[in-house]
């Protein structure tokens, strides 16, 4: 069966230049500055709210994990 498809939306350059930049100044990846931002910005949202109703906010990303990847 076939992975189903989710949405991905485009940043802009300037955008992903801001986020680049400023996850090598922390010292992260971008992915997680990323995830951090939205996640705070969104916190308590409707949005927030849905997603938590639907399970979908339960599972960290696997870049949180402490283990290496294998």
């Amino acid at each position: 069966m076939a992975r189903p498809t989710h949405y991905t939306p485009a940043l802009t350059r300037f955008t992903v230049s801001l986020l680049y930049h400023e996850a090598r100044h922390q010292g992260i990846p971008m992915t997680r500055l990323a995830d951090t931002l939205l996640r705070e910005s969104l916190k308590g949202s409707p949005g927030w709210q849905q997603a938590t109703s639907l399970r979908v906010a339960e599972e960290p990303p696997p870049y949180y994990s402490s283990k290496p990847a294998a």
